[in-house]
C-alpha cells in the first residue's frame, strides 16, 4: 500500500467518529442553552431563508424573508425540535446539529431532505413588519 493511502486511510478512520459526533441532534437542553436569547438567521443552497428570536420559555418570533413574523413555540418530540406556530397548527420538526461553531437543521420527514444553515446571529429582536403598514 502507498505511504499516501496509508495516510489518507488512517486519517479517514480518524475523524469518522468526529464527523459522526459533528452530526449527532442536540437534545432540547442543548438547544435551548445554544439558541435562547438570539435571533437567528438560516439560509437554503446560499440563499436567505427566514430570521427566528429564540425568546425564554421555549417561545419564539419567526419571519420568512419579507413575511410577517409568526408567533410560537417548541418543544422536543422523538429526538427533533419541533415548532407550533399561531397560523399553522402543525408541528414543523427538525434535527438540528453544530456544524463550525453554527446550527445546521434538517426537516424531518421531507424526501427531498430540505436543509438550513445558520448564516447570522445577533441578540436583536427580531424586526417584524405588521400588516397593513403604511396603509
Amino acid at each position: 500500500m502507498p505511504p499516501l493511502f496509508r495516510h489518507t486511510a488512517l486519517l479517514a478512520l480518524i475523524l469518522s467518529p468526529i464527523t459522526a459526533w459533528a452530526q449527532s441532534p442536540m437534545t432540547a437542553a442543548e438547544f435551548e442553552a445554544y439558541a435562547t436569547g438570539k435571533t437567528l438567521t438560516y439560509a437554503q443552497d446560499g440563499a436567505i431563508f427566514g430570521t427566528e428570536q429564540y425568546l425564554p420559555n421555549r417561545r419564539v418570533r419567526w419571519a420568512f424573508t419579507a413575511q410577517e413574523c409568526q408567533e410560537g413555540h417548541w418543544y422536543e418530540a422523538d429526538g427533533q425540535i419541533c415548532f407550533v406556530y399561531e397560523s399553522e397548527a402543525d408541528p414543523q420538526c427538525w434535527a438540528f446539529w453544530q456544524e463550525g461553531g453554527r446550527l445546521r437543521a434538517r426537516f424531518a420527514g421531507d424526501p427531498e431532505g430540505t436543509e438550513l444553515a445558520e448564516v447570522e446571529q445577533s441578540r436583536a429582536p427580531l424586526a417584524c413588519a405588521g400588516p397593513d403598514v403604511g396603509v
